[in-house]
C-alpha cells in the first residue's frame, strides 16, 4: 500500500479530461443558479410561489429517477469504453437541448409558461442527472489510490469553477438591457443567445472529456448489487450520512447566494453589472489556494481543512450580516473571504466521496459506485432544490415584486439580510457536521486504507479498458 501511495496511476490526460467533464456541465448548469430564478420571476412572469412548488416537484421526480439511474449503471454491461464514461457523453446532448429549452419565452400565457417551465426544468433535471451521476462514479474507477483520487476532486471543482465562469462573470455584461425607466433589466433575447452558445460549446468540451479519460478498475464480474440491500446500509453509513449532509448544505449555500445576489446587485446596490465582479470574487480564493491544496490536505487531513474553512467562512457571513454595508466594495471583500472557506470543502468534497464509497465497499465488500453517487447526488438536489425554493421563498416573504421597476424599502433591505445571514448560519451548521459527525479523519483513513490493503481490496482490480 506504501509503494501504491508513492506512485500515480493516473496521468496529466487523465487529470485535464476529468475536470473538462464537470466543466461541460457546470457551461449550462452554472446558467441555472445566477439566472434561472430572475429569468422566471422577470420573464415567464411565474411567481417565487409557483417556482418553489416547481422545485420541489422537480425533486419528487428525481427521488425515484435518480437511484434508478444509479442502479441501472451499476448493472448495465460495460462498453469497450467502460461503464460510465460513455455515459456521460450520450447524456450530453439531451442536457444541451434542454438547458436551451429552459431559457426560451415561448409566450404562452401565465398558464402556459408555467407548463412549458415544468417541462423544460424537469428534462434538463432528467438529463443532468444521467451526466452527473455517471460522472460522479467515474472516479473511483479511474484509479483506486487515495492520492490520485484526491488530485481528481480537486481537477473536478477547478473544472467546475472555470465552467461556470462564462455563465457568472461574462454573461451579466451582456444580457441586462436598459429599459424606458432608465434602469437595467434582464433581455430574454440575449440570453437565450448566450445560452444556446454556451450549450454548444459543452458538447465540444464533452466530447474532449470523453476522449482524455480512461476507466482503469474494472468492477468483478460477478457483482449484482441488491438496491434495496446496497440503500440499506448505505443509510447505516455514518460518514456517508454526515457527508451527505454537508454535501447538500455546501452546494445549497452555492445556489442559494447566487441568485440572491444577482437580485442584490441588481436593486440593492443597483449595479448589477457589479454581479461579474462578484462572481471573480467568490472563484479567486479557488484560484490562488489551488496549488497548495495538495499539501494542505497531506498535512491537516481533507476533513480537518474543510471543517476550519467553513468556520472562517461562517465568520465572514456573520461580520457582513452585522456591518450591513451599501458600498458595494467592502460587500465584495466579504465574498472574497467567504469564498476562502467554502473553497477546501468545494475543491475536496469529491475526494471525501470516494472514501466513503471505499468506506461502504469495505462494510459489504462490494463496489457500488453507481448507486452510492446516485444516492448522494440526490441529496444534493435536496440541497439545490431549499436553495431555489428556499430563495424564491424568501423573495415572496420580503416583497420582491418582478413587475416594479424599483422594489420595496422592505424588499431591498430583506435581500441583504437573507444573503448574509442564512448562508452564516447554514456554514456554521456544516463545521459542526464535519467536525462532529464525519468520523473519517487523517488517522481513520489511514487505518481504513490499512483494512483495505489487509483484505486485498487496496487496488481492486485494476486494467485499461479503452
Amino acid at each position: 500500500m506504501a509503494k501504491q501511495q508513492a506512485e500515480r496511476m493516473i496521468t496529466m490526460k487523465d487529470t485535464v479530461g476529468y475536470a473538462l467533464g464537470d466543466a461541460g456541465g457546470q457551461l449550462t448548469f452554472g446558467l441555472v443558479g445566477v439566472f434561472l430564478t430572475m429569468f422566471y420571476t422577470d420573464v415567464l412572469g411565474i411567481t417565487p410561489a409557483q417556482i418553489a412548488v416547481l422545485m420541489f416537484a422537480a425533486r419528487l421526480w428525481d427521488a425515484i429517477n435518480d437511484p434508478m439511474w444509479g442502479a441501472a449503471v451499476d448493472r448495465l454491461k460495460p462498453s469497450r469504453h467502460g461503464r460510465f464514461r460513455q455515459w456521460v457523453w450520450r447524456g450530453s446532448f439531451p442536457l444541451a437541448a434542454s438547458a436551451v429549452l429552459m431559457f426560451m419565452n415561448p409566450g404562452f400565457g401565465n398558464a402556459g409558461n408555467l407548463v412549458w417551465a415544468y417541462i423544460t426544468y424537469i428534462a434538463y433535471g432528467m438529463s443532468y442527472t444521467v451526466v452527473n451521476i455517471s460522472y460522479g462514479s467515474l472516479a473511483s474507477v479511474i484509479s483506486p489510490l487515495e492520492r490520485d483520487r484526491s488530485s481528481l476532486s480537486v481537477a473536478r471543482s477547478a473544472g467546475a469553477g472555470f465552467g461556470a465562469l462564462p455563465g457568472a462573470v461574462l454573461l451579466p455584461l451582456f444580457v441586462f438591457s436598459t429599459n424606458a425607466e432608465g434602469m437595467k433589466e434582464l433581455d430574454s433575447g440575449k440570453l437565450l443567445t448566450a445560452v444556446a452558445i454556451l450549450a454548444g460549446l459543452s458538447l465540444i468540451v464533452f466530447f474532449a472529456f470523453f476522449r482524455m479519460t480512461k476507466e482503469r478498475v474494472a468492477p468483478e464480474a460477478e457483482q449484482k448489487p441488491e438496491l434495496r440491500k446496497t440503500f440499506r446500509a448505505l443509510l447505516r453509513n455514518r460518514p456517508f450520512i454526515m457527508l451527505c449532509v454537508a454535501s447538500m448544505l455546501l452546494i445549497g449555500v452555492q445556489m442559494y447566494v447566487s441568485p440572491l445576489n444577482s437580485y442584490l446587485f441588481k436593486d440593492y446596490f443597483r449595479q448589477p453589472n457589479m454581479i461579474t465582479l462578484y462572481s471573480v470574487f467568490t472563484y479567486a480564493p479557488m484560484a490562488l489556494l489551488l496549488p497548495f491544496l495538495g499539501k494542505l490536505a497531506g498535512r491537516f487531513g481533507k476533513k480537518e481543512l474543510c471543517a476550519a474553512g467553513l468556520a472562517f467562512g461562517s465568520l465572514a457571513f456573520a461580520a457582513a450580516y452585522f456591518i450591513h454595508t451599501a458600498n458595494v466594495y467592502v460587500y465584495l471583500g466579504f465574498c472574497f473571504l467567504s469564498g476562502i472557506g467554502l473553497t477546501f470543502l468545494i475543491m475536496e468534497v469529491w475526494a471525501l466521496v470516494t472514501d466513503v464509497i471505499d468506506y461502504q465497499g469495505l462494510l459489504s465488500g462490494q463496489r457500488e459506485e453507481g448507486t452510492a453517487y446516485a444516492l448522494f447526488s440526490f441529496t444534493r438536489k435536496l440541497g439545490q432544490t431549499a436553495a431555489g425554493s428556499g430563495s424564491a421563498a424568501v423573495l415572496g416573504f420580503i416583497g420582491y415584486d418582478g413587475k416594479l421597476a424599483v422594489q420595496s424599502a422592505r424588499a431591498i433591505s430583506g435581500m441583504y439580510t437573507a444573503a448574509t445571514l442564512v448562508p452564516a448560519i447554514a456554514m456554521g451548521i456544516m463545521f459542526l457536521v464535519l467536525t462532529f459527525g464525519y468520523p473519517l479523519n487523517k488517522a481513520r483513513l489511514r487505518d481504513m486504507h490499512a483494512q483495505m490493503e489487509a483484505k486485498g481490496m487496496a487496488a481492486g482490480k485494476v486494467k485499461v479498458v479503452d
